[in-house]
């Protein structure tokens, strides 16, 4: 985990330059692709890697029976995606060198899904150290690759993808080099129908739940280069890129939320007391961030030297916007980490599915008008729906009290914060970063105050004496 989230300011920063270098438009194309490829590319897996992982771990002979089955089955499937991929870009209008670029940047990421799906035994068998170097290698290759063609101005859009996709084939096929000298020879067959069709049905849940949660934020990248234009894309892409490296946080602190919410699922008050601690550890440093990008917003696209001032402000508007929703989650992603740590993953998938139809309807009616801004908003109203349900649904099926208390001071925090950053935006002149250390102080200065912090667990944190 900590070398994901090492890797990622590093692909930030990276793919700010790459867009630069090749225009919003050119960048918005691409991020479109590879947004429609991740959609099929999720449905593809069919839940298979979750199901292997989860059926190793408990099953050790699981692979002498299945693996022989499994192996040219998710084969099979990654050749019939891009297959898929290529009619659904016909079908969407793509052309010429855009379809070929659709099915260039689709073939890297189905290797990319191929590599992860290799990597399940290594994650079934407890190999966490050998799982998280696996894990990165991709990205760290390909993050070399493209720095190397940005150093020796090489970079073009071509170059660009095959350098993914030369990186996603060549660790696909150390990853399974690697599993045949970790786990010896693997069994392989040609798939009979019967135990195929009954793995499938086995990985159909984990296949529904992947694609809920993928498309949801993938679809208004797609939706926008096809009923707006790519340019439009482009400047979303290089908004959302942000709340995507915002987000690693959250989404790296409530898994460990996750398994302890399952863990106390038959007592409710060792669940509250799990809920009010992760309250806080997830909102709180996402709010300083929110409040440095609504005040500050703009020194995110430093790198976007070729940007007009125009282009600029129309990303950091956008920018504003998604953040407002990097807001709404952390106030209540906790909430779903708790339903889907409880076995309440039914009514959470509703939820999901309620929020994709309002996504889809809003942009259907205002991409074309509104662009990229229209998709900033539409991503937020989605957003506040499933996360009042999520709150819903805690307090009337779970009986857990919600803690509103804890969410007014939360609020209470951040006005303050917002209220002193915009005395200091008007009365002090600051250089940004300047203003930024000033007011993460102000900010931890606000927390004992507000009752988020109190001063006995301040003092737990200190190293004690020994005797």
């Amino acid at each position: 985990m900590a070398l994901n989230l090492l890797v990622k300011p590093g692909w930030v920063l990276l793919e700010n330059v790459v867009q630069d270098r090749l225009g919003h438009s050119t960048f918005g194309l691409l991020a479109a692709c590879s947004a429609l490829a991740v959609v099929v590319a999720t449905f593809a897996d069919l839940g298979l890697t979750q199901f292997t992982v989860q059926r190793l771990a408990a099953e050790p002979a699981f692979a002498d029976r299945q693996f022989g089955t499994l192996f040219p089955l998710r084969g099979l499937l990654t050749l019939a995606s891009l297959l898929a991929l290529v009619a659904l870009g016909w079908g969407m209008g793509y052309r010429g060198p855009q379809l070929g670029l659709l099915a260039a940047v689709g073939a890297g990421l189905l290797l990319t899904q191929y590599g992860q799906f290799l990597r399940a035994p290594v994650q079934a068998r407890q190999h966490f150290n050998t799982d998280a170097l696996l894990s990165v290698l991709e990205k760290l290759l390909a993050l070399a690759l493209v720095a190397g063609l940005l150093l020796g101005n090489q970079l073009s859009l071509s170059m660009y993808v095959g350098a993914r996709l030369v990186v996603a084939g060549f660790t696909a096929v150390l990853f399974l080099g690697l599993l045949r000298r970790l786990f010896g020879r693997l069994p392989h067959r040609w798939p009979r129908r019967r135990p195929a069709g009954l793995l499938l049905r086995s990985s159909l849940p984990f296949a529904f739940i992947a694609l809920l949660y993928g498309i949801n934020e993938r679809v208004d990248m797609v939706l926008l280069e096809r009923l707006s234009s790519a340019r439009e894309a482009g400047y979303y892409a290089g908004a959302y890129r942000w709340l995507d490296a915002a987000m690693m946080y959250a989404w790296t602190v409530l898994p460990l939320f996750f398994a302890r919410f399952a863990y106390a699922a038959a007592r409710p008050r060792e669940l509250r007391q799990l809920l009010w601690a992760g309250q806080r550890v997830v909102a709180v440093p996402l709010l300083l961030v929110v409040a440095f990008v609504l005040f500050r917003g703009e020194v995110l696209f430093w790198q976007f030297s070729r940007s007009t001032g125009a282009e600029v402000a129309h990303m950091t508007l956008c920018l504003k916007i998604l953040f407002l929703n990097v807001l709404v989650n952390a106030f209540f992603a906790i909430y779903s980490t708790l339903l889907t740590g409880t076995r309440y993953q039914r009514p959470v998938s509703w939820l999901v599915a309620g929020s994709i139809a309002l996504n889809l309807s809003l942009n259907l009616l205002l991409l074309p008008s509104y662009g990229a801004v229209a998709a900033a908003l539409n991503t937020l109203l989605s957003g506040v729906l499933v996360s009042g349900g999520y709150v819903w649904l805690v307090a009337r099926r779970m009986g857990i009290a919600v803690p509103w208390h804890l969410l007014a001071r939360l609020a209470l925090a951040f006005g303050l914060l917002c209220g002193g950053w915009y005395l200091a935006r008007t009365q002090l002149a600051l250089p940004w970063w300047l203003e930024a250390g000033l007011m993460s102080v102000f900010f931890v200065g606000l927390l004992p105050l507000t009752g988020l912090v109190h001063l006995r667990e301040l003092r737990q944190l200190r190293p004690r004496r020994r005797g």
